[in-house]
């Protein structure tokens, strides 16, 4: 045998003494990875349940600081009333027909926006998966796609 090439020895298996079918090595393999993979997320997710726990508690610690303090709490309140005294003029200014129609108008290019850029996620995970490509050319600028998961719970 070449020494240059790497083969190992496998045995598949085509049925057990119970009548099941046995796994070849790849699929052992694979299924160990995953078992391996499965684990590593379990163990992240419940790394950062434990660090969203302890943010929250130190964030609360770092909020009664400023609490407790009288010039904070004085200059907090006289802040609180400035902001409600705008956001009372900024009603106001919103009542006024053409600005309205100008929120209207930002709420729809918004909408609309959001929607395409849903539209264009789809294009790019068809464009990558028929040609096996993480790059896009356009105008001569090669933009790389980028693929993001997350997990949310079922309702």
């Amino acid at each position: 045998m070449d020494d240059t090439q790497n083969v190992q020895d496998g045995e598949i298996i085509e049925e057990n003494s119970e009548g099941t079918t046995a796994t070849t090595p790849t699929e052992v393999d694979q299924s160990q990875v995953l078992l391996s993979l499965e684990e590593m997320i379990r163990s992240n997710l419940a790394s950062l349940e434990k660090l969203r726990l302890e943010l929250r508690q130190t964030k609360e610690q770092f909020d009664d600081s400023f609490n407790n303090n009288p010039t904070f709490r004085e200059n907090s309140e006289q802040a609180k009333n400035s902001a409600k005294k705008k956001q009372e003029t900024r009603q106001n200014i919103m009542k006024q027909p053409a600005v309205a129609q100008l929120s209207d108008k930002m709420k729809s290019m918004r909408l609309d926006l959001k929607e395409k850029m849903a539209a264009l996620s789809d294009y790019l995970l068809e464009y990558q998966r028929l040609t096996q490509s993480m790059t896009f050319e356009n105008d001569g600028e090669v933009l790389e796609i980028i693929n993001s998961a997350k997990l949310v719970k079922r309702s």
